[in-house]
């Protein structure tokens, strides 16, 4: 039995890891649950879960957990503190981390350090920090498995070929809600056409970004760090279908893919039992249900957010961790009505722009960073 800290339970990706857990009890237990704000939820899955430790984010909800669990055996805390420590537990052998956004960097950097297996669905901890997290993982002996679907099925194509030439990796998008659409119709978009996402059911934050196709941007910087291939050998090809999640060419020419209905709770449970199959009851992909499977070129002039990610990879050092806390100001300011869809690329081209180069050395280094990108950007959308 692997004993599992989840970081960030209330979310998508983690109320499906527990969804993975309820079919797999006698596999996992799970010691940690943690959640920002959500106290409700982390709550409801305290009492079906017993972890060992439950951690709020929201140090002013601490008292109302500790209440409602006062007759359960599980230990309260609460902050980014209580994270990082929690992490690093001799209890834990498993950390899943699906926070959203750099809050994740931290905890994920301490349990690194701790030589902790991670099963990473939190994107920003390679895109703003990929030397550092690396070159972390590789001096403790921490393994690093993908849980996004994408990052998931290249490290599936790549089992048994790890000694072979790569020659291109392909990383597929469904292209989000406004595939085929004109500049002219994306000037006057609202939230709510952009939530509309076709395939997927995700947290509000990433449908934005699989709408400005910004996802698929980080999703390049993640493989970057996440499989050693150079940006130059990972191209994006939009797959409305959302069945192949991602291809990998070897130098002599073939082809591998992993292919599957839109379902993240199996890359969350191959991340979590890898090397092993396990059969579960998820639904099985019936190809006669999906007779045609298309590919096209992004269209990078229309969605410009995929040409800035790979500008800010290409330029390294703090650009990436600058892309990537403009793009979430701006995402937050586009879900509340404050700015257009088109002023999302505009922020974060003008943030880029500004920045001054640097290669931060520490966690902290990178937290200040973003802190004083987000902070520039708030100074010019005040209330």
């Amino acid at each position: 039995m692997k004993t599992i800290a989840i970081l960030g339970s209330t979310g998508s990706i983690g109320t499906q890891a527990l969804d993975v857990v309820r079919q797999m009890p006698s596999l996992f237990q799970v010691e940690v649950l943690t959640a920002h704000t959500n106290a409700d939820l982390l709550i409801q899955q305290a009492k079906e879960f017993q972890p060992n430790v439950v951690v709020i984010g929201e140090e002013s909800q601490y008292e109302y957990v500790k209440q409602a669990l006062w007759d359960d055996d599980v230990k309260v805390y609460a902050g980014t503190k209580a994270l990082c420590d929690v992490v690093r537990m001799d209890c834990v052998d498993i950390v899943l981390s699906a926070i959203v956004g750099v809050a994740g960097l931290a905890p994920i950097y301490r349990a690194i350090e701790a030589g902790k297996q991670i099963a990473l669905a939190n994107k920003e901890t390679l895109v703003v920090a990929g030397e550092l997290m690396t070159k972390a993982a590789y001096d403790n002996r921490a393994v690093i498995y993908p849980v996004d679907s994408e990052h998931s099925a290249i490290f599936q194509s790549l089992a048994g070929e790890f000694h072979n030439p790569v020659r291109r990796i392909i990383i597929t998008a469904s292209g989000g809600p406004f595939r085929g659409k004109t500049r002219e119709f994306l000037q006057n978009v609202t939230k709510e056409q952009a939530l509309k996402h076709p395939n997927w059911s995700m947290g509000n934050k990433i449908t934005i970004d699989s709408a400005t196709l910004m996802n698929k941007g980080l999703e390049v910087i993640e493989a970057k760090w996440l499989f050693s291939v150079p940006l130059e050998q990972i191209e994006v090809v939009v797959h409305p279908q959302s069945i192949v999640h991602s291809l990998v060419e070897f130098a002599d020419g073939s082809v591998k893919a992993q292919l599957g209905l839109p379902d993240m709770r199996l890359p969350i449970q191959y991340a979590l039992t890898y090397p092993n199959r396990l059969a579960n009851e998820l639904p099985r992909l019936n190809f006669a249900d999906h007779p045609t499977l298309t590919f096209e070129e992004p269209d990078m002039e229309t969605f410009p957010c995929l040409r800035l990610a790979y500008e800010a990879s290409r330029e390294g050092g703090c650009m990436p961790c600058v892309l990537n806390a403009a793009n979430e100001v701006a995402v937050s300011l586009f879900l509340r009505d404050k700015i257009g869809f088109y002023d999302i690329p505009r922020i974060i081209e003008d943030a880029m722009a500004r920045a001054t180069y640097c290669t931060p050395a520490s966690v902290e280094e990178y937290l200040a960073i973003d802190k004083e990108t987000k902070e520039t950007i708030k100074q010019s959308y005040k209330d």
